[in-house]
């Protein structure tokens, strides 16, 4: 699994919309789709944000667990 594909996993199992996870982002709700197809990833700074919003490690986000 892809990183676009485990993102828009953890924020559907989080019950967050798309719109919802843009805005506490500060991005627009094109730029998540965009992560979400693989079309574009986030930067560092945002890999954080997104962890700490979901309560996990950038590890598990990008789907690198042993």
């Amino acid at each position: 699994m892809n990183f676009g594909e485990n993102l828009k996993n953890w924020r559907i199992s989080q019950g967050i919309l798309q719109r919802q996870l843009a805005e506490k982002l500060n991005v627009s709700m094109q730029t998540l789709s965009h992560w979400e197809t693989g079309y574009s990833e986030p930067s560092i700074q945002q890999l954080i944000a997104l962890a700490n919003i979901f309560d996990t490690t950038i590890d598990e986000l990008v789907g690198r667990v042993n």
